[in-house]
């Protein structure tokens, strides 16, 4: 079994080819789930390895699922610094949080516990549930905004992101692209919000998901 360190140096190595490539995946082949749709129904690991069904956050009531951005992110860090304010707001409108990372279950599990996670963490490395809720990657003007970012640019991605960031909170891993999003998810399993951010700051407002969790049945 991989240790922590291979598994982030592997994550990194994910991380530079996906930025020598460039986003493959920024659009549809066919309509993503829609308000009114059943969510998918994935089974992925937890933080300890053990499989979980997603439906079992719904089954009894409204879910909150928020599909993260890679742990180097910026955005994830300022996306986590509202949300744990707003945590308590949506277990008292009856919803249950959960959230969807694309890392392994021991990566998953040393953030999680470094940074005080206060919902379950599932993991996804080969991002089917991020394809599965229609969460496609982004273009660099949607992720970089206007960083200048050209495909096969080695020096740049090691010089100004790689190396200066290594072993700190914004190490960057995993896909440089995808976008993440939020869903509310009723206990029927029918999908009632599905926010697909269009840039990686594009939180959506606690007003919203509580009114989603509201009309969810929360």
């Amino acid at each position: 079994m991989a240790d922590l360190a291979q598994l982030e140096a592997a994550a990194e190595q994910r991380w530079l080819a996906g930025w020598l490539a460039g986003p493959t995946r920024t659009r549809y082949e066919e309509l993503p789930p829609q308000p009114g749709d059943l969510a998918p129904d994935l089974e992925l690991p937890d933080t300890s390895g053990d499989p979980r069904r997603l439906s079992e956050f719904w089954a009894h009531g409204p879910a909150l699922a928020i599909f993260m951005r890679h742990f180097g992110c910026s955005c994830l860090m300022e996306r986590w610094e509202g949300l744990k304010i707003e945590l308590a707001d949506y277990a008292d409108a009856g919803a249950r949080v959960l959230a969807i990372c694309q890392a392994e279950p021991m990566r998953a599990r040393a953030v999680a516990e470094r940074r005080k996670y206060e919902f379950p963490l599932l993991c996804d490395p080969d991002l089917r549930a991020y394809r599965a809720f229609g969460l496609l990657e982004g273009q660099p003007a949607q992720i970089l905004h206007d960083f200048p970012w050209e495909p096969g640019d080695e020096e740049t991605a090691r010089t100004q992101f790689l190396e200066p960031r290594r072993g700190t909170e914004r190490a960057v891993v995993d896909s440089p692209w995808q976008r993440p999003g939020e869903c509310v998810i009723g206990a029927d399993g029918m999908i009632v919000l599905a926010h697909r951010y269009q840039c990686c700051e594009d939180f959506p407002p606690k007003t919203v998901l509580l009114g989603a969790i509201g009309a969810a049945g929360g």
